[in-house]
């Protein structure tokens, strides 16, 4: 079925709030309404995309919790949590973590406005000793009754509803686009609009085709990929 332009524009009115300076990342966070909850918030917010490192051996499923979220917010697989924090400060993150300590400061004193990535470990351990000697600021989430912390994905709301509240206090969320680079939004937007074409191109080691206005592609495809359309 052809893309409907009312629905090209609600991706690309829905991509235009997208931030690429604001990210996750979960530390063995495996439990499936835990990574469709978090993924859930991160689309509300307008995360551009998550980050996880895993536990050995286990698959990674979503629930209903989701409501489709992890289409719309992929979640990246790496290998060590030291090799994604590296990645993110070296592209100019300040890495914040969810961790009890004497340093550990209350996240209503921290400046979300830059780039920022929240670490959230599980919830029955924690963050590993390697992500905590990694981050920029520790940082907690008072509590008033007899459990020390949140769920994990309830942690993470706050935590990206907190960004968001002050990104919006300083005029810092995007509205037409500026939270990505041309290319990034262009890429984003195509493999939103037509997945299908987008894994076919990545396949063959072609570009995208051009959209116009209306999200029409603008270059002849196969028969057999046209049908995918």
């Amino acid at each position: 079925m052809p893309l409907l332009p009312r629905r090209f524009e609600r991706l690309r009115t829905v991509l235009d709030r997208r931030m690429a300076d604001l990210t996750v990342v979960l530390e063995a966070v495996d439990k499936p309404h835990n990574l469709s909850a978090i993924l859930r918030s991160c689309d509300a917010v307008g995360v551009l995309e998550a980050h996880a490192v895993s536990l050995a051996g286990r698959p990674r499923t979503f629930n209903s919790t989701a409501q489709g979220s992890q289409k719309w917010v992929p979640l990246r697989d790496h290998g060590s949590i030291t090799a994604v924090l590296q990645q993110l400060r070296q592209r100019g993150f300040r890495i914040y973590g969810t961790h009890l300590g004497t340093a550990a400061v209350d996240y209503r004193q921290c400046d979300f406005t830059g780039p920022t990535a929240f670490v959230l470990g599980a919830e029955k351990w924690g963050l590993s000793a390697a992500a905590a000697a990694m981050v920029d600021q520790a940082l907690f989430i008072p509590m008033g009754g007899m459990v020390q912390s949140l769920n994990v994905s309830v942690a993470a709301a706050v935590l990206l509803f907190e960004a968001l509240r002050q990104r919006q206090a300083a005029g810092r969320v995007p509205e037409a686009g500026e939270g990505l680079e041309p290319d990034l939004y262009r890429r984003t937007l195509f493999e939103w609009a037509y997945p299908d074409v987008a894994r076919w191109c990545q396949r063959t080691g072609r570009d995208y085709p051009a959209l116009d206005g209306d999200g029409n592609l603008l270059e002849e495809l196969p028969r057999d990929v046209k049908l995918r359309c």
